[in-house]
């Protein structure tokens, strides 16, 4: 991390602002610099919002990052579970009007919550604690955030590339690997088909063992060509040319779902 000391002196905290309000950006600004004296940083960028800010905040070197929790789009916590998947994930602390999520959320100081207005000394506080190292556990992130993603996160090369849940088309277990199948295209996510099927259970369906479909692309079933033993349907799916199959003990659950 950049805010280490060396030779005595603490390298400035390179810090990113998330925010959709320009000047609560501004007033952040300001209390970064109020701070600066006590506590070294630099300002690295800013976003408007969190898929902005999650495409700069990849392409260059941050150590914190000061985002809002209610943003249209994507909501700072989902912005901060995402983040996860760097190489060198930065510190985040949350600043918010609302403080419904403070006590409970916060008590393991995984990470740091200012409530609005933001006092010079607080923030001071906040990035202290990221000096030292303080990070926000992907596991603590997703027990705060119970609100399903809007988009899955892919890792590709050091980049992050943002799925939109409403173009995926269907997720597939392979190996360690889930692919997902998407109106773009095809991407590799290290999450688990368990994992997936609870977070996102009133948008994907299971059809098989190894595979979820999105409800609202199903169109129909046929009968599956070959001689899998385990299934006799498929599942037509809008968007998508391959019938995949249908298990037997997903049957009765999956023909409810045909839309007429």
């Amino acid at each position: 991390m950049n805010g280490t000391k060396h030779d005595g002196a603490m390298a400035p905290l390179r810090v990113f602002i998330v925010d959709d309000e320009p000047p609560a950006r501004a007033r952040l600004r300001e209390l970064l610099d109020d701070c600066r004296a006590e506590v070294p940083n630099v300002v690295a960028g800013e976003a408007g919002n969190g898929m902005e800010g999650l495409k700069l905040v990849a392409s260059c070197a941050v150590d914190v990052v000061l985002v809002d929790i209610h943003m249209p789009g994507m909501s700072g916590m989902e912005f901060a579970r995402h983040t996860q998947l760097l190489e060198t994930p930065p510190a985040v602390i949350f600043v918010t009007s609302y403080d419904q999520y403070a006590v409970e959320a916060f008590e393991l100081n995984a990470v740091d919550y200012l409530l609005k207005p933001v006092r010079a000394g607080r923030i001071a506080a906040a990035l202290s604690k990221a000096a030292a190292g303080q990070r926000a556990a992907r596991e603590v992130l997703d027990r705060v955030d119970t609100q399903p993603r809007r988009y899955l996160s892919v890792n590709e090369r050091g980049r992050i590339t943002l799925v939109p849940l409403a173009e995926v088309i269907y997720l597939k277990a392979e190996l360690k690997y889930v692919t997902v199948h998407a109106c773009a295209g095809e991407y590799l996510v290290e999450e688990s088909l368990a994992q997936l099927e609870e977070e996102f259970g009133n948008f994907f369906v299971r059809v098989h063992r190894s595979c979820l479909v999105a409800r609202d692309r199903i169109r129909g079933f046929e009968r599956a060509a070959g001689d899998d033993a385990e299934a006799g349907w498929a599942v037509v799916l809008d968007g998508c040319q391959e019938r995949l199959p249908v298990s037997r003990r997903q049957w009765t659950q999956v023909k409810a779902l045909a839309k007429s």
